[in-house]
C-alpha cells in the first residue's frame, strides 16, 4: 500500500452537510425542559417584562401633562393651517398599526419559518420594549419641546382683529379655546409620535422579515427586499397622513421617523444576532449559562470532524486538514468572469428547519465545520 492510499485510509470521511446535521440531529437530543429550568428561564427575563410595562405606564400618564408651550406669531402662515377633526389615522387605528399588526404576523412568520416558541418570546419582547422605549421618548420629548402645530392658530381662536406685541410674539394665554385637550395637544408637535410609534412597530417587523429572510446573505434577491421593506412602507403612509392633516410639521415627521427606526432597531438587536450574521433567522440563547443548560439534560457525543493524536493521551483536539471552519474565508478569491464567486449556504428552508434541538449560539460565532469538498470556493481555492 503506497502513503498515498495509507494516509487517505487514515483521514477521517467527508461528511455531505445534510448528512452532518443528521448526526447532530441525532447526537444532541434534549429532554423535556425541567421545572427548575423554567423557572430560572422566567425568572431571567421578568426584568426586561417590568421594565417594559413600566415604560409603557410612563407613554400613558405624560399625555395628560402640562407641558411647555413656546410662543408663536399670527402671522406665521405655516401655523395657519385649518385643524382636521377627523384624522386620517386616529389614534386607535395607530394602535393597530404598529402593534396588533406586529404582534399576529410574528406568530405566523414564526410558524412558517423556524417553528420556535423562544423565537416568538423574543420577538414580541423586542417589538413591545422598542414600542414603549419610543413613546416614552416621544412624549418625554413633546412636553419639554412645546413645538406648536401647523394648526396651532385655528385651535387657538385668537380673538377676531388680534395682532402680534410689537418687536414680539404671542402666547397660549390669547387663545379662546375652551377645549383644554385640544389647546394643550397643539403644542406637542415635535416629534411626531405617530411617525415614531408606526416605525418602531413596523420597523421591528420588517428587521424581523429581513433576518428570517436573510436579506443580506451577499446573494442579492429583489424578492426579499420587497417583502423586508413592506412593513417600511406602510410606517411610511403613516407618517404622510400626518402631513396632510396639518398635524405635524415635516421636520417632526422626519425626526419621528428616525426615532422610530432606530428605537426599533436597538431593541431588535437585544435579542437576534446581526441581519448580516449567518445566524440572523435564530434569537440569542437564554441567559441562564450553558454549563446550567446542558448539565445533566444533553449526552456527550463525538465530532465527527475532530480526533486526537494517535498514541498522545491527553493531546489537544485537531481539526483534519482537510476540513476548515464555516466562516473561514478562501485564501484567494475565485473570480469567474471578472465577477467574484459568493458563498452559497444552502436554501431558506434548509436554514429554518432544525438542525439540531440545542438552543443556538449566542453572537454570531458557530462552531459547525464544513469538508473542504462542500466548500462552495472548491477544494482549490482553500489550499
Amino acid at each position: 500500500m503506497s502513503y498515498a492510499r495509507l494516509r487517505d485510509s487514515l483521514a477521517p470521511p467527508i461528511v455531505a452537510p445534510r448528512v452532518m446535521s443528521s448526526i447532530f440531529k441525532q447526537s444532541a437530543r434534549k429532554a423535556p425542559m425541567s421545572p427548575v429550568r423554567r423557572r430560572k428561564l422566567l425568572f431571567s427575563y421578568l426584568p426586561d417584562w417590568i421594565l417594559t410595562i413600566v415604560l409603557a405606564a410612563a407613554f400613558f400618564s405624560l399625555d395628560k401633562v402640562e407641558g411647555y408651550r413656546r410662543v408663536f406669531s399670527l402671522e406665521d402662515t405655516s401655523l395657519r393651517h385649518p385643524y382636521a377633526v377627523h384624522e386620517r389615522i386616529p389614534n386607535l387605528g395607530l394602535v393597530f398599526i404598529c402593534f396588533v399588526a406586529p404582534v399576529l404576523l410574528q406568530p405566523i412568520i414564526n410558524l412558517a419559518t423556524v417553528r420556535s416558541w423562544w423565537d416568538l418570546h423574543n420577538s414580541t419582547l423586542g417589538l413591545i420594549l422598542g414600542l414603549a422605549l419610543t413613546g416614552a421618548v416621544t412624549q418625554f420629548t413633546k412636553i419639554t419641546v412645546g413645538r406648536p402645530r401647523p394648526d396651532i392658530v385655528d385651535r387657538c381662536q385668537p380673538p377676531a382683529g388680534a395682532v402680534d406685541p410689537t418687536f414680539g410674539l404671542s402666547n397660549w394665554t390669547i387663545c379662546t379655546q375652551e377645549d383644554v385637550a385640544i389647546l394643550r395637544d397643539g403644542f406637542r408637535s415635535f416629534p411626531s409620535g405617530h411617525s415614531s410609534l408606526s416605525f418602531a412597530g413596523l420597523g421591528f417587523l420588517s428587521f424581523y422579515l429581513a433576518g428570517k429572510l436573510h436579506l443580506f446573505d451577499e446573494r442579492g434577491h429583489a424578492g426579499k427586499a420587497w417583502v423586508s421593506m413592506t412593513p417600511f412602507f406602510g410606517a411610511a403612509l403613516v407618517a404622510i397622513s400626518r402631513s396632510m392633516d396639518y398635524r405635524h410639521h415635516w421636520h417632526d415627521i422626519l425626526i419621528g421617523s428616525i426615532l422610530g427606526t432606530v428605537m426599533s432597531y436597538f431593541a431588535y438587536r437585544q435579542y437576534y444576532p446581526s441581519l448580516g450574521s449567518e445566524l440572523s433567522h435564530l434569537p440569542y440563547s437564554p441567559r441562564i449559562k450553558k454549563e446550567e443548560d446542558h448539565k445533566d439534560i444533553l449526552p456527550t457525543h463525538h465530532n465527527p470532524f475532530q480526533h486526537q493524536s494517535a498514541g498522545l493521551e491527553g493531546s489537544p483536539t485537531r481539526r483534519p486538514a482537510n476540513v476548515r471552519r464555516y466562516t473561514d474565508e478562501p485564501d484567494d478569491p475565485v473570480e469567474l468572469n471578472g465577477m467574484a464567486q459568493r458563498p452559497d449556504p444552502g436554501s431558506l428552508e434548509e436554514m429554518w428547519r432544525p438542525h439540531h434541538d440545542q438552543e443556538p449560539l449566542r453572537g454570531e460565532e458557530s462552531l459547525r465545520e464544513v469538508p473542504l469538498a462542500a466548500h462552495p470556493h472548491g477544494a482549490e481555492a482553500l489550499r
